[in-house]
């Protein structure tokens, strides 16, 4: 029999509108604040006035958050105006350039933190498979009481993350070419390789021929995002997809350009002040998967549980097929020895969110226990990194 609960009429998300007056705000204050930054050749106070070297890094993480958020606004309408899976992918991808601009913003200004790609990448795993997983199923359950997705889909993510990051922050614990927990170089172009060539096959598997495994199985004809983009479709809202698309680039570009001037400050944090490492990647990654936790989260509200999981999922996914190659090259670049390998508590964790993504996104359901245990491993990674 089947259960009602699952069946609830999806609700659209609100349409977006062109930017007007204050989304335009925090874009014009980012572009400011990186115009005074560069013409004034402003260098932060590091070691004279730590006190107000924090504070221009909060000032100016405020300001990129802004920009964070109208990136959010912009995508959410382009997914609806372009269908999915190409406005997730919008979603994505953005996040993603912010992601790497800050890891190679902060490799390039300090070269001695050789944890930051593995610290990045576990901090993503834990961020988009635990916080922005157990709000999207909380939340979601919360208004809904449960909410099914595509299972097909779901597992087609998790054939992928699991053991492309267990190759990535496990295996080096183990390879005899290098000592400690890193890889040789023709190890590392290997991985990097892969990773690519397999983020580069599963996009042609989602957006062709397995496009449906990432549609809502039962409600997705009434969802007006699955129903494929056509040309025509394309015609009668281009004005808007370009008014949208040049908002979306105009947020996101001084986000990359303030990247070099927080990264001083996280490299600062790091060294100086005696901060966990591991601080600085969940810095990096908070940073970057802030766009797609609040259009997960906005997604399950509104019943649209397929995507929120896509967008959940397709984050790690991202992470590790994109950034992983850029900061491996880059590494290679500059001649810099990754730490790449986790400690036993981190690969313990890992192991527990693998192992419970599994069971939560193998159900093709969703209800509050899931998003609870997704959340309480989530809390149990930050309570670790401040008190190891």
């Amino acid at each position: 029999m089947h259960d009602s609960t699952t069946t609830k009429p999806q609700t659209p998300l609100k349409r977006g509108h062109s930017p007007h007056f204050w989304g335009l705000v925090p874009i014009g204050v980012a572009w400011l604040l990186w115009a005074l930054l560069k013409t004034e050749s402003l260098h932060l106070p590091l070691e004279t006035v730590p006190t107000t070297a924090l504070g221009y890094g909060v000032a100016i993480f405020g300001v990129m958050l802004g920009c964070v958020s109208s990136v959010v606004r912009r995508a959410d309408r382009l997914a609806e105006l372009l269908r999915e899976p190409v406005g997730t992918l919008i979603l994505t991808l953005s996040a993603t350039l912010i992601e790497g601009s800050l890891m190679l913003a902060v490799m390039l200004e300090g070269r001695q933190n050789p944890t930051l790609l593995r610290d990045t990448v576990f901090a993503t795993l834990m961020l988009s498979m635990n916080a922005l997983v157990g709000l999207a199923l909380t939340g979601g359950a919360w208004r809904h009481r449960e909410q099914s997705f595509n299972l097909r889909g779901a597992l087609s993510f998790l054939h992928l993350i699991i053991p492309l990051s267990l190759m990535l922050l496990i295996l080096p614990n183990y390879t005899r070419s290098t000592p400690g927990p890193t890889l040789a170089p023709h190890q590392e172009a290997y991985l990097g390789g892969l990773c690519l060539v397999v983020y580069a096959l599963f996009l042609l598997i989602q957006t062709g021929r397995h496009r449906s495994y990432f549609d809502h199985l039962d409600v997705g004809r009434a969802d007006p995002s699955s129903r494929p983009l056509s040309a025509a479709i394309l015609r009668s809202h281009r004005r808007e997809v370009a008014v949208n698309a040049v908002a979306l680039v105009a947020s996101l570009l001084p986000v990359l350009l303030l990247a070099k001037f927080l990264g001083r400050v996280i490299n600062y944090g790091i060294d100086e002040l005696g901060a966990p490492t591991a601080l600085g990647g969940l810095i990096i990654a908070n940073l970057g998967l802030m766009s797609e936790g609040a259009g997960a989260l906005r997604a399950a509200l509104a019943n649209r549980m397929q995507r929120a999981v896509n967008i959940c999922l397709v984050s790690s996914l991202a992470t590790i097929g994109l950034t992983v190659p850029a900061v491996l090259l880059a590494a290679g670049w500059l001649d810099m020895q990754l730490t790449l390998g986790l400690a036993g508590k981190d690969a313990t964790l890992l192991a527990a969110t693998l192992l419970s993504a599994v069971l939560t996104f193998g159900s093709g359901s969703a209800n509050l226990l899931q998003g609870i245990v997704h959340l309480m491993l989530f809390f149990g990674y930050v309570m670790f990194i401040l008190f190891p």
